[in-house]
C-alpha cells in the first residue's frame, strides 16, 4: 500500500501515517496538494494530511481541497504535537527560525520570548525547515525529535509549543467511503446561497431534534462575495445510521448544496 504524505522525512504527517499504516509504503510531497493529486491519479492508494489543530484552528488549504476535489476522509489519526528547537549551532546565536506557518504560530509566544527580533521563516513543512537547518549554524527549525535524529541537528530546546495541550487532527483520504463501524463520524459541507434569518438555526435543527451530537461546525468564505460562506460540519454517527441520513435528507429541502466528505471511524486515542 502507498500513502502520501507531507515531506521530507521527519515530518508529523509522516508520523500520523506511520501510525495508522504501519507497513505502508510512505510517498513524500512537498504541498498538501500534492497529497491530493497522487490519490486522485492513483499514485498513491491513499493520503494522510492535517486537517486542524488545537492551537491554531483548521488547515484552511485542506478545507478548501475537500470542498473542490472528489476524495472522501475514510479516517482519523489524532497526535500529540511536541515541537523542539533543532540547529547545528549554539543557541545563543541564531538568526533566523525557520518552520511551517501552523508550527511558527504554535510556538509565537516562545519565539517572542527566547528570540526577539529574529527573522522568522516558513516552510513547506517541519521536517523541510529541519533540512534546511542543516545548512547554516545560525539557523534553527521548529520541528519534532524524529526530524533532528533524520537531519543530524542538536536538539537546542524540547516542548516550545505555547501549550502542552498540543494536538493535530489528521484525515486519511481515499478514493471510497468507509464502511460504517459504530463508533463513525460524518463530515459534510454545506452551502446556503442566500442569508434569512434563522438559515443555519433550520439546518442544525435537524440535527438537534435527532439527538446528533455535532463535534464541529465552520464557515470559510465561498469567495463569491463577502459574507457568503460554506459550513464544514463534523457529527457523531454515520451516514448509514437511520437518524444521520434523514437529517441529510431534510437539510438538503433547505440548502442549495449538501456534499458528504466522509464517514469514518472515530480515532479516541492520543498517541503518546
Amino acid at each position: 500500500m502507498r500513502v502520501g504524505v507531507l515531506g521530507p522525512r521527519g515530518s508529523y504527517s509522516e508520523m500520523a501515517a506511520s501510525s495508522r499504516f504501519p507497513d505502508a509504503e510512505l510517498v513524500y510531497y512537498d504541498d498538501i496538494e500534492d497529497i491530493f493529486d497522487a490519490v486522485e491519479s492513483h499514485k498513491a492508494d491513499a493520503g494522510v494530511v492535517p486537517l486542524e489543530n488545537s492551537l491554531e484552528g483548521s488547515v484552511a488549504l485542506t478545507l478548501d481541497l475537500l470542498l473542490r476535489r472528489s476524495l472522501f476522509i475514510c479516517g482519523e489519526v489524532v497526535i500529540p504535537i511536541r515541537h523542539s528547537l533543532l540547529g547545528r549551532g549554539d543557541p545563543d546565536n541564531i538568526r533566523i527560525i525557520l518552520s511551517h506557518p501552523q508550527a511558527l504560530a504554535q510556538c509565537r509566544q516562545y519565539i517572542r520570548r527566547r528570540y526577539p527580533g529574529v527573522e522568522v521563516r516558513t516552510t513547506g513543512s517541519t521536517s523541510h525547515a529541519a533540512r534546511l537547518a542543516q545548512e547554516f549554524p545560525e539557523m534553527a527549525a521548529i520541528a519534532n525529535m524524529e526530524a533532528a535524529r533524520t537531519y543530524g541537528l542538536k536538539v537546542l530546546d524540547s516542548d516550545i509549543q505555547d501549550s502542552k495541550n498540543n494536538v493535530t487532527r489528521f484525515v486519511v483520504l481515499s478514493r471510497k467511503m468507509s464502511m460504517r463501524t459504530g463508533d463513525d463520524r460524518t463530515s459534510i459541507v454545506v452551502y446556503l446561497e442566500k442569508d434569512r434569518p434563522g438559515a443555519l438555526f433550520s439546518i442544525l435543527r435537524e440535527f438537534a431534534i435527532r439527538n446528533i451530537n455535532l463535534t464541529r461546525i465552520e464557515s470559510r468564505p465561498s469567495r463569491r462575495e463577502l459574507g457568503d460562506y460554506y459550513f464544514f460540519i463534523d457529527l457523531e454517527g454515520h451516514i448509514e445510521d437511520g437518524a444521520v441520513r434523514e437529517s441529510l435528507e431534510a437539510i438538503e429541502k433547505a440548502a442549495n448544496m449538501v456534499r458528504v466528505l466522509g464517514s469514518y471511524p472515530k480515532d479516541q486515542v492520543i498517541l503518546k
